[in-house]
């Protein structure tokens, strides 16, 4: 171990960069403490990164401001644009597009969830004004404004959070230099052994082709779809999920952005697949998630050209993936992070928020500093919060494709009709009968978020939460009046997206 004023202290190894090793780097240097821990990287130049996930959810600010960025610096250096949610094109009937926002629909009134009271004066014919017109962060996105959420919890500009489009390959260089600047040694070098404890299993160190060798207590794995430690050293068993997500190829290509800066993500349902748009200060990322079995790559290429709507800034790169899990991240005294653990396609902007999830439970189930094993239930506890965070998600995943009403192609057919996660099945059960959404108090995602793919693709309840029959009809019209009132109201306060980003990073 590492030595410090005459104390031990405890090397932790994060083999790969990008924005995993980075994020891992600089997240594990600000939460535990230099005198007790000694961090180092390694990666090569000549091993280069996936480097295409623009787009992220609402938790990447806790881990901004946990390191103290400041926000308009980190939008300058990384090109960065706000996001209020998520635009679906084409998932239920071709002709449909709904936005999943990073906020409320409506609010509780007499202690029942607003969907039931919606359901309630659609059932009664009192209204049919539809889901989506009682979210304030759906009518800023296709109004193209942007504001902070308003402090005041009374106000209906409270609803909502944000998150950021933003070039992953900059993040990645504006944390390596955060984390150098605090401590974090990186050494640079392809990767020539893993060395192994013969009577532990541990990993003891890595050689790099240099001739250098790095020891540490515990390494981090985030060498990408490789998995090198995990999966090719430790032989960690994966489970393989494409027969839920078929889709097993990406097509990326960034071109020239166009002056309606819109502040959300667009997914758009394809013949075989999605295309995305995520729109950055500097340019508009583009791509086309896609199944192989359903679709050729070249006829691919020409769908992903025909979707954006800019010049293209170079050719389309191919990424091949397979969508799955490993059975546990953390085996041995080596802990897997981004891509080498896993991989789930970026429908809903979840990568970068399963590094964060794992570097935010790995601090909190660190072994001690002198301790020189891994306590196994450390061991256990990291992997049931893994495989928690993974299979929710995958769950929220396959709902927008066996939601879909795309009838007729042969893609859309299969994944409509494919037998389903059991977990899954019993989430459509209970919001089929009753209304009734799931309620998660750790991982992804809220009861908003399936209740906007549910309702924006057409899936119906039978019936509603009888505790909405308590409000008398009459006092129902005017609560949603006023509602639609305040949303409207609120809208008309605020600058265009462009305008408030251009301002607000100068």
């Amino acid at each position: 171990m590492a030595e410090v004023s005459g104390r031990r202290r405890y090397k932790i190894a994060v083999i790969g960069g990008g924005t995993a090793g980075w994020m891992a780097a600089a997240g594990l240097r600000r939460r535990l403490s230099a005198d007790d821990y000694a961090i180092a990287l390694v990666e090569s130049d000549e091993i280069g990164t996936v480097g295409v996930g623009e787009a992220t959810l609402p938790h990447i600010r806790a881990f901004n401001d946990m390191l103290g960025l400041d926000e308009a610096a980190f939008m300058r250096a990384t090109g960065a644009t706000f996001k209020l949610g998520i635009e679906f094109v084409g998932w239920g009937d071709p002709a449909d597009r709904y936005i999943h926002p990073f906020g409320a629909f409506g609010e509780p009134w007499a202690g029942v969830p607003f969907h039931h009271h919606w359901l309630r004066a659609r059932r009664a014919g009192r209204d049919d004004t539809p889901l989506q017109a009682y979210s304030y962060a759906i009518a800023a996105a296709r109004a193209g404004i942007f504001d902070f959420p308003d402090e005041d919890v009374r106000s209906i500009r409270s609803t909502y959070a944000y998150a950021y489009h933003f070039d992953a390959g900059r993040y990645a260089a504006l944390l390596r230099n955060w984390a150098e600047d605090r401590g974090v040694v990186r050494h640079e070098g392809t990767i020539d052994a893993v060395d192994r404890n013969a009577e532990t299993g541990d990993i003891d160190a890595v050689t790099l082709r240099s001739g250098q060798r790095v020891e540490a207590d515990l390494f981090v794995d985030c060498t990408g779809f490789g998995s090198l430690l995990l999966g090719k050293t430790l032989d960690t068993a994966w489970q393989d999920w494409t027969h839920w997500l078929p889709c097993d190829r990406a097509l990326a290509l960034p071109c020239e952005g166009v002056e309606a800066l819109t502040p959300y993500t667009r997914a758009t349902a394809q013949q075989a697949g999605w295309t995305w748009r995520i729109p950055l200060q500097h340019r508009t990322g583009n791509g086309y998630v896609f199944s192989s079995a359903f679709i050729d790559g070249d006829a691919a290429r020409e769908t992903l050209l025909r979707a954006i709507d800019g010049a293209p800034l170079g050719e389309p790169r191919l990424l091949r993936f397979a969508p799955g899990r490993r059975e546990v991240a953390w085996a041995a005294n080596c802990v897997a992070i981004g891509l080498s653990s896993g991989f789930l396609e970026p429908l809903e902007s979840t990568s970068i928020f399963l590094i964060q999830a794992a570097i935010s439970d790995l601090v909190d189930l660190m072994p001690r500093a002198d301790d020189r094993r891994v306590d196994p239930r450390l061991r256990t506890a990291f992997n049931r919060l893994f495989a928690m965070h993974y299979d929710r998600v995958r769950d929220f995943l396959v709902l927008h494709y066996t939601a879909n009403a795309r009838t007729g192609e042969p893609f859309w057919n299969y994944v409509r009709e494919m037998p389903l996660p059991d977990s899954l099945v019993a989430k459509l059960a209970l919001y089929r009968a009753r209304g009734a959404l799931p309620a998660y108090q750790f991982g992804l995602f809220s009861a908003d978020s399936w209740l906007s793919v549910l309702a924006g693709q057409g899936v119906e309840p039978a019936a509603f939460a009888g505790l909405a029959d308590a409000l008398p009809l009459d006092a129902l019209d005017d609560k949603l009046s006023v509602l639609r009132e305040r949303i409207a109201a609120g809208t008309q306060q605020a600058a265009t997206h462009r305008a408030f980003v251009a301002e607000y990073c100068a």
